[in-house]
């Protein structure tokens, strides 16, 4: 009950937030791109979160768990998170003076590959029980080759970077989509520290870093 409860409470949470990063700068309720947004982001955040309460509460709980122990993961989550903010109101502003335009059809790219991160991010949540928000190597932990993880290290990232990048767009933002940009190479540096840790804790980790070259985007990183 108690695991119900925070996560009812982090899913209002976040909507509320989330409305207001958008709607106060946008100065409107009448902004589509933030409504078409939130439907797109909080529908599967709704339909994952029931179904790990239902199978894997355990991963659900670590899901929430956003305490970092590692500076430089410290550093890069609170970061990321101002740059995600401030794409948030540069959107609403973007809306409310009309400093760019983006097509209907680069809107709809824009969902639908944001709806493919989401599919890639629900199928590593189901590949890797050990995932958490912290970066960490845990009591029995194993290395995951398969799935996803056979083409690419860090697969949660390369959904992410979906995410970051479809998500300015869908708002109707070049100029979002350039304040989000730079997540990107946050992530990057946040892959590096992270890969120190587990080559450092996880057994077998680098012998699997030898059979997957890549990190985040295969052919090329």
């Amino acid at each position: 009950m108690k695991l119900l409860l925070k996560t009812l409470l982090a899913f209002l949470l976040g909507i509320f937030i989330t409305g207001a990063m958008l709607f106060l700068p946008a100065g409107t309720l009448d902004y589509p791109g933030a409504w078409l947004f939130m439907a797109l982001l909080f529908t599967p955040v709704l339909i994952m979160g029931v179904v790990l309460m239902a199978k894997n509460p355990e991963l659900l709980r670590k899901r929430l768990e956003m305490k970092e122990r590692e500076k430089t993961q410290q550093g890069v989550v609170a970061l990321s998170g101002l740059l995600l903010v401030a794409a948030f109101i540069v959107a609403g502003l973007d809306f409310r003076f009309g400093w760019s335009h983006v097509s209907d059809a680069i809107v709809i790219i824009a969902s639908v590959v944001l709806l493919i991160g989401y599919a890639l991010y629900a199928e590593v949540l189901r590949e890797n029980v050990y995932l958490s928000r912290v970066v960490e190597v845990q009591e029995g932990q194993r290395v995951i080759d398969t799935g996803l993880y056979a083409i690419v290290r860090h697969p949660m990232y390369s959904a992410v970077t979906l995410l970051y990048l479809s998500i300015p767009l869908v708002l109707g933002s070049w100029w979002a989509l350039l304040a989000m940009s730079p997540c990107v190479v946050l992530l990057a540096a946040r892959i590096k520290n992270e890969e120190q840790v587990l080559h450092q804790g996880l057994p077998g980790y680098t012998d699997y870093t030898h059979r997957v070259r890549y990190r985040m985007i295969p052919w090329v990183w």
